[in-house]
This record gives C-alpha cells, sequence and structure tokens, in this order.
C-alpha cells in the first residue's frame, strides 16, 4: 500500500498514513447479476496521534472487471462511498461555536451524498448564521449579508468565499431564501461544506487562538514584572 495524507475527522490532526495504520479489504461481487461485477473495499484507519488514536471506517464499492489468469481483478471508478464511523465527512470543531451552526453543519455533512441539494439548504442556513453570529450582520438575503463584510475580511478568505460563490447554481441559490431546496450536484453542496469548514476556523478557532495567546502574554508579562518589583 501507497502511503497517504489524511486528516483524521476526530482530532483533526494531518498525518501521512502507511500499513502500520491502514487496513484494507476487498471482496469481489462476480456472481451473475443486472448491474454487473462490482468489488466492496472496507478500509480501517487508525489516528497515529497517540493522544487520539481512534478509527475511521469507510466503504467503496466500484465497478470491477475479471481479466483472468494472472491479471485478476481491474477495478473500476467508484460507485458509492459509506462513512461508516464517523458516519459522515464532518470535522471535529469546539463547543464555543454556536450549537445550532454545529448542528447545521453536522446535518450538512451527514446527508451529503443521500440529498446533495438538502446539504446544500443546510450549508447556506449555517453560512447565513456564521454571519450574523460572529459579524452581526443585519438580515436578509444571503448574499446581501455576504456583501455586508467584504471590507472586513481577510482577502484569502474573500477570495475562498467568491471562488464558492461563482461555482455552479450556488451564487444564484444564495439569492433565495435559505429555506428553498433547489438541486445542486453534489460537488456544488461538498464545496459549500468546504467553505463552512473555512469560516468556522478562519473565524471562531482563529479568534480563540489569538485570545489564548494574548492571555498567555499578558501572564507572562505579568510574572516577568512581578518577579523584578522592587523589595522593601
Amino acid at each position: 500500500m501507497e502511503p497517504f495524507d489524511w486528516s483524521c475527522p476526530f482530532c483533526n490532526r494531518n498525518a501521512t498514513i502507511t500499513q502500520e495504520s491502514c487496513r484494507l479489504s476487498t471482496t469481489e461481487m462476480s456472481i451473475k447479476n443486472a448491474q454487473g461485477d462490482v468489488a466492496l473495499t472496507s478500509a480501517f484507519i487508525v489516528c497515529p496521534n497517540p493522544k487520539c488514536k481512534k478509527f475511521q471506517l469507510y466503504a467503496h464499492l466500484r465497478k470491477a472487471e475479471w481479466l483472468g489468469g494472472n491479471a485478476g481483478w481491474k477495478y473500476g471508478p467508484v460507485l458509492h462511498t459509506w462513512n461508516l464511523i464517523p458516519p459522515s465527512k464532518a470535522k471535529s470543531f469546539p463547543d464555543y461555536i454556536p450549537k445550532a451552526i454545529l448542528e447545521d453543519y453536522g446535518e450538512a455533512c451527514l446527508i451529503a451524498t443521500l440529498s446533495p441539494k438538502a446539504s446544500a439548504t443546510l450549508s447556506r442556513r449555517c453560512i447565513q448564521g456564521i454571519l450574523r453570529d460572529f459579524w452581526g450582520v443585519k438580515p436578509g438575503r444571503l448574499v446581501d449579508e455576504i456583501e455586508e463584510i467584504k471590507g472586513n475580511v481577510d482577502p484569502l478568505t474573500w477570495e475562498a468565499i467568491e471562488v464558492v460563490r461563482k461555482v455552479g447554481n450556488i451564487g444564484a441559490h444564495m439569492e433565495k431564501d435559505i429555506n428553498l431546496i433547489i438541486d445542486v450536484e453534489p460537488e456544488e453542496a461538498d464545496l459549500l461544506i468546504g467553505l463552512v469548514e473555512t469560516l468556522l476556523k478562519d473565524w471562531y478557532v482563529a479568534r480563540e487562538e489569538r485570545k489564548a495567546r494574548l492571555v498567555q502574554i499578558t501572564q507572562l508579562g505579568q510574572s516577568k514584572g512581578s518577579s523584578k518589583a522592587p523589595t522593601s
């Protein structure tokens, strides 16, 4: 097995996965059927982080073809993927982020494969919730709320917002009622989920990390100052 890059869905640590942390198993289904030969590959991945060590379990169903002899099986494109443990690709975020936002994000990830259009609706609602909570924007259409923060956002974050808004039907949907379910492509639903994750990291997580650093600096400064105080 070739090593591959991986991000733990539990602790969010990035790692390079090797044979030591991964177990793959493939079963070919060659019984005559209406859909043809397929293969099911399951994968266990154990997080190398010693403070985590949780495992992810997922399965891929893909087309397969028996080539015969020493050639064996040839595997085609993935037809379906199941995230079994955890049940979705949702990343773990701190609980200082509002519960309603995390719930919408989690549900958007959970149903992304089953119903991309429902997932996209939840992601749009999640983005609106982030804008109103973090930036205190004036309630309105999502597209107008996004424009309201344009001058206050880091250029790279704004670029990510703009890129996603210009893909497929996403931009047009942001001008409509966020609770209106409209068809989108699976890739568009995934892009919206990725944008939500970016906003959560760039805004909430970055803010809390900055607070923690400032508190640490202040405490260190006070400690150094008190240690040099003159004695009477």
